[in-house]
């Protein structure tokens, strides 16, 4: 037998003799970056990758302070004495009824009523990340679910399933969103609904691709022969095995949430007034800044902007740290 070492992927496994073999005969020892991995489960080697990841490192640390500004809102707001829809017809608005610029009795200035915009960006912070998370909740619950039964089901259910879907992706979403709100009076879980049910389709097609490709396994068989029914399995033996890609979509659907709801404010049909929302803060600002009254646009537009790319880069970070081909696996 050749002594050279005999390799696997990117990792040498070296012949080693062993006490008691035969002539020629040999076991595989892991090379020492194999071994710096054995023992571990995909879970903890994701969860190591993305603690390595710098991008992941600075858009949590985003995450955690808009979070934190959006919990203590009503706090700040106590200490500094404004409220979110606490008119200063006097104080907040100059001479000719036009909001004030940034100053230290109004950090980020005032708005077309004199209201502290400062304040209403930390509670519009509470309204975007809530529904972001809510409606990413139902889209993955639906989603996952549909996907399941499309997948392991088949025939016509699958067919039925898949035509749904495609007619939801085939109707752009604003224009079935603005359809919905006009018929019911806008409100904040009539837009966590739309947000959440219109969004289900993405994870519905990854996880009835996954599901499809799994029920062929000799596991999924074993459980069948042993008398399992379609609900354990497609719960209890397929489900964990495709939560990852589960969660990695989710944690992308939740900027776009943001984004969508949003839209929605800014085209009126969204959280109605006087709620601070970042869409109609931006909407009220468009006749604005123009005439150079920057602050009102800027800075919830700069507050959404932010949000939204914390989210994606996490999203984009956590995929990869998921992803079992990354490269750094093994370092």
């Amino acid at each position: 037998m050749s002594s050279s070492p005999e390799v696997r992927g990117r990792h040498a496994v070296k012949p080693t003799a062993t006490a008691g073999a035969g002539a020629g005969t040999a076991i595989m020892e892991p090379s020492p970056a194999a071994k710096k991995i054995e023992g571990r489960s995909p879970w903890r080697l994701a969860l190591e990758r993305l603690r390595k990841d710098r991008a992941a490192k600075i858009a949590t640390g985003t995450i955690v302070v808009i979070v934190l500004c959006a919990l203590l809102a009503p706090l700040i707001a106590s200490w500094v004495g404004h409220g979110p829809n606490q008119l200063f017809v006097d104080t907040g608005l100059d001479e000719e009824g036009n909001p004030l610029a940034p100053s230290s009795t109004f950090f980020f200035g005032t708005d077309s009523n004199g209201r502290d915009l400062f304040i209403r960006v930390l509670y519009g912070a509470r309204i975007s990340l809530v529904v972001g998370v809510l409606a990413t909740l139902i889209s993955v619950a639906l989603g996952t679910f549909f996907g399941l039964v499309a997948g392991y089901i088949g025939g016509v259910v699958d067919s039925l399933i898949a035509r749904l879907i495609d007619v939801v992706l085939s109707i752009p979403f604003l224009v079935i969103a603005i359809s919905i709100a006009y018929i019911s009076h806008p409100g904040f879980w009539l837009v966590v609904f739309v947000v959440g049910v219109l969004a289900f389709t993405y994870p519905a097609r990854i996880v009835r691709g996954q599901v499809m490709s799994l029920k062929e396994k000799e596991y999924v068989e074993a459980a069948r022969a042993l008398g399992a029914g379609p609900l354990r399995i497609m719960f209890i033996d397929l489900l964990p095995n495709v939560i990852a890609q589960v969660i990695v979509y989710g944690s992308l659907l939740i900027p776009l949430a943001i984004v969508s709801e949003a839209s929605l404010s800014f085209l009126g049909v969204g959280i109605p007034p006087p709620t601070a929302d970042w869409g109609s803060m931006i909407n009220d600002a468009s006749g604005y800044y123009q005439a150079g009254f920057w602050w009102y646009l800027l800075f919830p537009a700069l507050a959404l902007l932010i949000t939204t790319l914390a989210f994606n880069i996490l999203g984009d970070s956590v995929r990869d740290a998921m992803d079992p081909r990354g490269a750094g696996i093994y370092e």
